[in-house]
């Protein structure tokens, strides 16, 4: 029998499925000796000149609303490191805004250029929020599906064929989130002139970019004729280790910023200050600290996909992010069986590769974001599972 209140709820958002991975997790939650390869989140604690940074603000009683856009010290300081970074200028002024997360920037992106009825482009697997932040702007989503065996990364070709009339947005995750996946520049070059010819709007969410591993991170905005028509999304949580901080941010034209703008202060109205001081600091001072986290997790990386691939789970080595996407075909379970088993038997907790789309059917997400002895662990406890 439904609840008398459900009759109230938009039909939009009844469609939407919970969130794979969240639901999952809330029974990892009750299971203290499990070992979790699932939530996304650094097992660092944010480096300590950070946290003092806000405390310190705290204590100054730094504790107001800070202008819609975000305070102009920390968007100087975006400007800076995204041009010593990435090859973008921007003007901190008129074209950065700092959000609640990448999430909240993508949200408000979205709201800010789609109307209903228009279509997104995106590729996957891909990270869980994607599709439905889609819906929820009444948009279309038309995924494009990647492969292991092109390492997941996007093929240009692919999305010329998914292309529709009423495509409005393309959006892209490099490294990607749940795959691990990148794309070299010459495909970022070919999707940048389909970008030009179908006169889409390019939405970038790179906030894996400092946690790349193989090659050099190229964004696509810093190509020729992209920077114009692209909405470069990035933020402190995955390579800072500031997860609960929950700030991200918007690079674009003036135009783009003030639409998403407007969307932000009706809604967040501002990230909160604190945030945004310890933000300041991360970008001022913070790279030494990146840098040794990406040498941890580039060694658990190694370890964790040579022992999928000693245990017959053929894995691919992801170029970026924090999570290695092996096959469990091999096995005759499904993505779900094998994760809820996984879990019942040996209390390791990995995610379903359909919790990031259809296309992720026969694999599972396990994040290397836990330490080198949790995944030697966690991997002796799969051979015993499988072995079964």
């Amino acid at each position: 029998m439904s609840q008398p209140s459900q009759h109230f709820v938009a039909d939009h958002v009844k469609g939407l499925p919970r969130s794979g991975i969240r639901d999952f997790f809330a029974i990892v939650a009750q299971m203290p000796q499990a070992i979790s390869l699932g939530i996304g989140e650094p097992d660092f604690v944010t480096p300590w000149h950070i946290r003092e940074s806000a405390i310190f603000a705290l204590e100054k009683g730094v504790t107001s609303y800070t202008d819609n856009l975000g305070l102009l010290r920390l968007r100087r300081e975006i400007c800076t490191y995204v041009e010593n970074n990435f090859g973008l200028s921007y003007h901190p002024e008129r074209e950065v805004l700092v959000a609640v997360g990448v999430s909240e920037a993508l949200d408000i992106a979205l709201r800010a250029v789609l109307n209903p009825g228009d279509k997104v482009l995106y590729h996957e697997p891909c990270y869980v929020s994607y599709s439905p932040s889609i819906l929820l702007a009444h948009a279309e989503p038309i995924a494009v599906a990647t492969s292991a065996k092109d390492a997941f990364g996007i093929d240009p070709e692919a999305v010329a064929k998914a292309w529709e009339p009423g495509c409005k947005v393309l959006m892209l995750n490099f490294p990607t989130n749940p795959t691990g996946g990148v794309t070299e520049r010459t495909k970022l070059e070919q999707l940048a002139r389909f970008a030009v010819e179908k006169d889409l709007l390019v939405i970038s969410d790179e906030i894996y970019c400092e946690l790349t591993f193989e090659g050099e991170h190229t964004s696509i905005a810093s190509l020729p004729g992209m920077q114009e028509r692209t909405i470069f999304l990035h933020g402190f949580s995955k390579a800072f280790a500031m997860t609960g901080f929950r700030i991200g941010y918007a690079c674009g034209p003036q135009a783009l910023i003030e639409a998403m703008m407007k969307v932000h202060q009706y809604s967040m109205l501002c990230a909160p200050i604190l945030s945004q001081e310890a933000a300041i600091e991360a970008l001022k001072n913070g790279t030494p600290a990146v840098e040794k986290m990406k040498d941890a997790y580039h060694r658990r990386r190694d370890l964790i996909v040579r022992r999928f691939n000693e245990i017959g789970l053929d894995c691919h080595l992801p170029k970026g992010s924090f999570y290695a996407f092996p096959n469990i075909e091999s096995t005759g379970k499904s993505s779900i069986d094998f994760c809820k088993g996984l879990l019942e038997a040996e209390e390791v907790a990995v995610v379903p590769g359909t919790a990031f789309g259809e296309s992720g059917a026969g694999f599972v997400r396990a994040s290397f974001s836990t330490s080198y002895e949790r995944i030697l662990e966690a991997t002796d406890r799969i051979e015993r599972y499988i072995g079964v």
